[in-house]
């Protein structure tokens, strides 16, 4: 890496070697990661939403440090740290990403830039998040004459709402922003369910008031009466989440091994072939390449060594593909294999060769935990994007609309209690206590329970045995949830 150019003893933050260097670089490995997780929350679908983060560097005053941003216009959640952009405190441009093929529109800065500035101006903002979460511009549709959202009666606000377009939060770091946006939308959301009760959601005591309803076409009155000196006991749920396993749990193993496995396994040479050049793949290859080497010093049998780019096109492809073919084979929970039979089964399903396949309970019972407001996450070996494509191409329809969200092997093992404990960190409960995982795995039911989640072990047709005197309910269907 070339040396940082320096004036009195700072460095210069437009010359090539500090924007190349390695704290830009990972800030914008940060916005790409953070763009991806705030997918899977709903934040930032289709191309709504966008993040900007300065580059921290103690040698720097902070009203001087950089500024990366996320570009308009794109898929939030394929990202990566190439598409960002890079501003100067005074929000001159001083990188900017380079235009990609077809179907890739032309590269731009997010339009939420003089936003962005102003909140970096006037408030000393380290990070700024603009969210399109649905609670966010719900919330603004309960009183559509008002100013202001007040939730409290002394808020202390980092935050603008606009009116059918969702929020902007910032605060003096990303971890700052992140949190406090993870605060609002869980404000959002309770005072959207308080409002369709009839609670005023505007006062923390929730005392005695007068409210109208419409219900059933006809017009009635009732009262709400809260804090009012009568002891009542309700029995309030615990449980905030289900976390749902698919293979074995809301889908045949067999879809998994007799359909999905073998069109990956017939398709991946073909794949490769037409798909070479794509960034995607190019992505693909480089997490493969790192794989089968880290294989290689294991002495992982199946692995064969992948030559170089400039050895061609045909001569990688094979050794791809024999890596491949092992890695299927073998049913290994890797990252990298995960990724790529993703990207081949998205193939497999627009060309409609391939349908989701769920157990027939499976529909009902994520409506009905959704209705009755419990979050639905899946977390399975299988990619993100493999999970998106069999929930939303089922014969039941789009059943994408019932979850929250996706984890795969990014988060960690399953069968680690750590990953467990990341998942409960991005779902919004106070204890993991408060979140079910149903698994068909025993060993990923130990692992779940060591973090302290509520566990549920699922006994559907082709599953392997359990072990005899386990400690886990389980169920054979999720209607007896």
């Amino acid at each position: 890496m070339a040396a940082v150019a320096t004036a009195n003893g700072l460095p210069v933050l437009s010359s090539q070697a500090y924007l190349e260097g390695k704290t830009v670089w990972e800030t914008r490995t940060l916005v790409a990661d953070l763009c991806r997780q705030f997918y899977t929350l709903g934040w930032v679908s289709g191309t709504g939403g966008s993040i900007t983060i300065k580059v921290h560097d103690d040698s720097i005053p902070k009203p001087d440090q950089l500024i990366v941003m996320s570009p308009s216009g794109v898929q939030k959640e394929r990202m990566i740290p190439e598409d960002m952009y890079v501003l100067s405190s005074g929000g001159d441009m001083l990188s900017t990403p380079c235009a990609k093929p077809y179907p890739h529109k032309s590269p731009k800065c997010s339009d939420c830039a003089p936003l962005f500035m102003k909140a970096y101006q006037m408030r000393n903002a380290g990070a700024v998040i603009h969210s399109h979460g649905m609670e966010s511009c719900l919330v603004t549709m309960i009183n559509p004459f008002s100013k202001e959202l007040r939730i409290s009666a002394y808020p202390k606000a980092t935050a603008v709402l606009v009116r059918n377009h969702g929020i902007y939060v910032w605060g003096d770091s990303w971890i700052s922003a992140k949190t406090q946006a993870e605060c609002y939308h869980y404000l959002f959301d309770a005072a959207i369910k308080l409002h369709q009760l009839g609670i005023e959601w505007k006062i923390p005591s929730h005392g005695l008031i007068k409210n109208e309803s419409y219900q059933s076409g006809s017009k009635r009155k009732f009262n709400v009466y809260a804090n009012s000196g009568l002891a009542v006991q309700a029995s309030v749920p615990s449980r905030k989440c289900i976390v749902l396993d698919i293979e074995g749990t809301t889908t045949p193993i067999s879809f998994v091994t007799e359909i999905l496995f073998p069109y990956a396994r017939d398709n991946v040479r073909k794949h490769l072939t037409s798909t070479y050049d794509s960034l995607e793949t190019k992505d693909d290859i480089k997490l493969l390449r790192a794989q089968v080497l880290d294989d290689l010093e294991k002495g992982i049998a199946g692995s064969t060594p992948i030559p170089p780019d400039d050895t061609g096109k045909e001569e990688v492809i094979e050794s791809l593909v024999v890596n491949v073919e092992a890695m299927i084979k073998a049913d290994r929970k890797i990252t990298a294999l995960k990724q790529l039979q993703g990207h081949i089964w998205r193939t497999g399903y627009e060309n409609n060769e391939l349908q989701g396949v769920v157990f027939d309970d499976v529909p009902e019972a994520l409506e009905r935990w959704h209705a009755s407001g419990i979050k639905i996450y899946i977390y399975s070996s299988g990619s993100r994007e493999a999970q998106r494509l069999i929930f939303g191409n089922t014969a039941h329809g789009d059943l994408r609309k019932y979850l929250c969200g996706f984890f795969d092997t990014t988060v960690g093992n399953k069968r680690e209690a750590r990953s467990y404990f990341e998942i409960s960190q991005s779902v919004g409960v106070d204890k993991t206590s408060q979140i079910l995982f149903i698994t068909d795995v025993y060993q990923e039911a130990v692992a779940a329970k060591a973090a302290g989640l509520e566990v549920i072990l699922s006994i559907r047709p082709g599953n392997a045995s359990l072990p005899e005197n386990h400690e886990f309910k389980t169920i054979t269907s999720f209607a007896e949830i």
